[in-house]
């Protein structure tokens, strides 16, 4: 089926096929024709440009888009969004004085989700998931990764790697699945944490690699949870089954995770709220890509990650959404983008750029996803009528979509 969109206010993020990530000075700008076509056959998009220059073809759908700007769909690089039940209590302890380690420290946090996942039933769990991920296609995202890390057991991450593996089945999402299991400590390991990390390296990773259930592998490099020495081990060792890094690292703390994330060559290093020199000189002779998660940082009221150091600093950046249900219980990458803009004083086209292109190089997709390019999928989002993109940040909290399309289909 052939789709011609016609008389769109701005066509956004136009750009080579071959432009696979947008770097430092370069994010300030966010190539986009004015008046625009659109033209897409099947899932694909075939050619775009000004209406001056639209020649008339036969399209099985022309819809007049007038007031509308089209931009591609977000690529949300950084989610949790596979967890059973949630954790609003804790949100709750917070409000009431305690500290996300004091509150983990208790036997909430990462190890609550993990109990109440056990509890829960792989349809169940299926069912919960499926219903976040189609609200986030609603708010406009269009590629996801989605880590597991709720089930501190072979079988419980086994059994969230098999849910995401049916969201990716089932979902018209691009999706890409990493293994977390190195998430947090289970109670049981608790005085003998590398008889866990053993388990992980030869009961999880094996099977995980047998049944093909996993893209990435992540671990949470920070103090109270895995040191460098042990992050290294569960590098190596998911090296051996072709499982590419990105890796949560200074959330917290910055002890050198970043620099170790860049020896193994992870395609990104995520949080990153707490950086030190050494940090941005490993970061800047790296293809690491850095991502924000300002979601977090707004919900836990810790710092943000310095965008403009590493953006003025001839660094790549991408944003993502970090949903999960104790840091960063919301989805929402308008708002992100938002947030990308108000407390992190990147500009709407560094915003856009990072939740885009920059955040499809994050899941090693921008050869097909993040940007408007002929041969690239009709992952896109339509606006409602505003003047300019600028409005997306600046309404914060609004949803300023008026469709989604993924694969060329209008997802209702």
């Amino acid at each position: 089926m052939s789709i011609l969109f016609t008389h769109i206010k701005e066509l956004l993020q136009t750009r080579p096929k071959s432009e696979l990530k947008v770097v430092g000075s370069a994010m300030k700008d966010l190539p986009h024709i004015k008046n625009a076509f659109l033209r897409i056959q099947g899932d694909t998009i075939v050619d775009f440009g000004s209406m001056r220059d639209l020649v008339v073809q036969e399209s099985d759908e022309v819809i007049d888009v007038t007031g509308k700007i089209i931009l591609p769909s977000w690529c949300d690089s950084h989610s949790h969004v596979v967890y059973a039940g949630d954790r609003s209590q804790e949100f709750v302890d917070r409000l009431n004085g305690l500290t996300y380690e004091e509150i983990a420290s208790k036997g909430g946090g990462i190890l609550n989700s993990a109990q109440t996942l056990q509890d829960t039933s792989e349809e169940a769990l299926f069912e919960q998931s499926m219903e976040r991920v189609n609200a986030l296609i609603q708010l406009g995202t269009g590629a996801l990764e989605i880590k597991s890390g709720y089930g501190l057991s072979t079988e419980g991450e086994l059994k969230m790697l098999r849910v995401i593996k049916k969201i990716k089945d089932t979902s018209p999402l691009k999706i890409k699945a990493t293994f977390l299991g190195a998430h947090a400590i289970p109670k049981k390991y608790k005085s003998d944490k590398q008889a866990y990390l053993d388990l992980i390296i030869n009961s999880m990773l094996p099977k995980i690699h047998a049944q093909k259930l996993a893209d990435f592998v992540d671990v949470f490099c920070e103090k109270g949870y895995f040191s460098l020495e042990d992050t290294e081990q569960i590098l190596k060792a998911a090296a051996q089954y072709g499982l590419v890094p990105k890796i949560h690292v200074n959330q917290f703390n910055a002890f050198g995770g970043v620099g170790l994330g860049v020896k193994y060559k992870a395609l990104s290093v995520d949080h990153l709220e707490v950086l030190n020199s050494e940090d941005f000189e490993v970061l800047k002779n790296s293809s690491t890509l850095p991502v924000a998660l300002p979601g977090c940082s707004f919900f836990l009221g810790i710092p943000y990650t310095p965008a403009r150091k590493l953006i003025d600093g001839g660094m790549a950046l991408a944003i993502a959404s970090d949903f999960n249900p104790g840091s960063a219980p919301s989805g929402n990458m308008n708002f992100i983008v938002s947030l990308a803009c108000i407390k992190m004083n990147m500009s709407p086209e560094e915003a856009i750029n990072a939740a885009t292109l920059n955040g499809a190089y994050a899941m090693d997709i921008s050869e097909q996803y993040g940007s408007i390019a002929t041969g690239k999928k009709a992952n896109l989002i339509i606006t409602k009528n505003m003047t300019s993109y600028r409005q997306i940040p600046y309404h914060f909290g609004n949803n300023p979509i008026h469709k989604v399309m993924i694969d060329g289909q209008f997802v209702d």
